[in-house]
């Protein structure tokens, strides 16, 4: 979702709202904070009863009863602002609801949508559902950024058919079916995969997309298409944009790239690197360069299948294109490698990558470290923690936490100890018991086979290998038996004659 959002953002302004609306984390407790500190003392009582967590809703409802200041609309705003992160959806459905008996007529449009907009981004279904009826039984506009957050949150809900009735309905809430409401159901109903439905909108609705809207909603259709893996119509899409003077860009290219790898995984993994590469050559074509982007979805798909020779040359082939491999294609190749037990190999594409002085993410050193201690391979985990804390990434702890127990379970106390103690030199918090240290408490795991079962298989291979000139055997034993058994019949008919 987050994928098609960042492609269609210069088509809508309401677009634009929903990404400032989805700020990060820090940012929203700061502005709460913020938020909380303005609001005059006698309302802090009113968010600290909201956003409490004692009590039911009936007792919420009694304290706000108490509350004897002048309350207004933007008040109600602020309030819900500063405890939209913390207290409980229907809490805040409450507290509304008890200010719009409050204030009566006094209360605007503005902040029906703005709680309405707060319901929809905490995905409560019921408590939006409660605020959308209210709003058409009071007979008050929708507006149109408040309905693409009431869509998109339908949508990820589960229920899209109710998205599109509430779109074809949106008269009866005061609304144009316009180009923003149109493109807004149509991102939705893609970013969950519902291609067919939303591609159903823009032929009842053509007329009310312009053609600065047209090419997000040709990458909004490529990409519902290419959730369900039909590469066929997500190439349609692409025909069509074609046909229509769209050209298609590198997200389309992409988007249809990724579709296309997803069905030859599942149905056809010999194809992934030819069809592939046709798509690449295509792009040229319209002087579209792949990037690593382009190559990455590629790599990603063939390491799932384990085609570790095509991986390779994939990446050969990168390194003579244009398009130079970043972090992410080295780590997508040493993984198939570490997967299918080429640790020598792995361990050169490794060694390339920091001659290439390419900065990996922390991302790479935990996957592959933990590949490495699951196939068993310790010893070449601990290099390549070595590597890690010689670029200085940090974030050491989980791969401490990981190595540590690996090795005193395998034997190692001695080596584990050394780790334990670099750890604590370095101030890195490990979550794992010292306990485990001690030999007296740790079990170590001997992976060792029995001499019996290694004897019975190599009995058994034998018995396989000899199968043959058993047979052979058999046969020649029965053809004596027989001609012993003919000769004494022949001599029983002599002497009775």
């Amino acid at each position: 979702m987050k994928f098609l959002k960042q492609n269609c953002i210069s088509c809508l302004s309401f677009t634009l709202q929903n990404m400032n609306a989805n700020k990060s984390k820090h940012f929203v407790c700061l502005y709460s904070t913020i938020s909380h500190n303005r609001v005059p003392l006698e309302l802090q009582e009113i968010c600290k009863a909201v956003s409490s967590s004692i009590g039911g809703l009936d007792d919420l409802e009694s304290s706000l009863n108490g509350f004897r200041g002048n309350l207004t609309s933007q008040i109600v705003t602020q309030v819900i602002d500063c405890c939209k992160h913390e207290a409980p959806t229907r809490r805040l459905l409450r507290f509304f609801l008890w200010s719009y008996k409050r204030l009566d007529f006094s209360m605007k449009d503005e902040d029906f949508n703005h709680a309405i907009r707060v319901l929809a981004e905490k995905k409560d279904h019921t408590a939006m559902q409660i605020l959308i009826s209210d709003l058409r039984k009071e007979g008050r506009v929708m507006e149109p950024q408040t309905f693409g957050l009431v869509a998109e949150a339908l949508v990820k809900l589960g229920r899209e058919d109710e998205a599109l009735g509430i779109f074809k309905n949106l008269d009866k809430f005061k609304c144009p079916q316009d180009c923003e409401t149109v493109t807004a159901i149509i991102t939705a109903l893609c970013a969950e995969g519902h291609a067919k439905k939303a591609y159903g909108v823009v032929l009842h609705h053509k007329d009310k997309l312009s053609e600065v809207i047209r090419p997000c909603i040709y990458r909004s259709l490529i990409y519902g298409w290419s959730m369900q893996k039909n590469v066929k119509r997500a190439r349609e899409v692409i025909q069509e944009m074609k046909r229509n003077g769209i050209k298609p860009d590198l997200f389309c290219y992409n988007t249809f790239l990724r579709c296309l790898c997803e069905r030859n995984v599942e149905r056809n993994p010999s194809g992934l690197v030819p069809e592939s590469l046709n798509v690449m050559m295509e792009m040229r074509s319209y002087r579209i360069e792949p990037n690593s982007i382009s190559y990455n979805i590629l790599l990603s798909c063939l390491g799932r299948v384990r085609r570790v020779q095509e991986s390779c040359k994939i990446l050969e082939l990168m390194k003579k294109s244009s398009c130079a491999p970043d972090w992410v294609s080295y780590y997508l190749v040493a993984k198939v490698l570490y997967l299918t037990g080429r640790f020598g190999k792995g361990n050169k594409i490794v060694d390339e990558m920091i001659e290439r002085r390419l900065v990996p993410d922390r991302k790479f050193y935990y996957d592959l470290i933990g590949i490495l201690c699951g196939v068993e391979r310790v010893n070449f985990a601990l290099k390549l923690f070595d590597q890690m804390k010689r670029s200085s990434s940090g974030g050491y702890g989980p791969v401490y936490d990981l190595l540590i127990p690996k090795l005193c379970i395998g034997g190692n106390f001695e080596k584990g100890k050394e780790l334990w103690d670099e750890a604590m030199a370095m101030g890195v918090t490990v979550h794992c018991s010292s306990e485990v240290l001690d030999p007296s408490i740790t079990k170590v795991f001997e992976p060792t086979r029995k001499v019996e079962e290694e004897e019975e298989v190599r009995l058994q291979d034998c018995i396989k290998s000899n199968v043959p000139k058993t047979r052979e055997r058999v046969r020649k034993t029965e053809g004596k038996v027989k001609k012993k058994v003919a000769s004494k019949k022949r001599k029983k008919k002599s002497a009775s004659k």
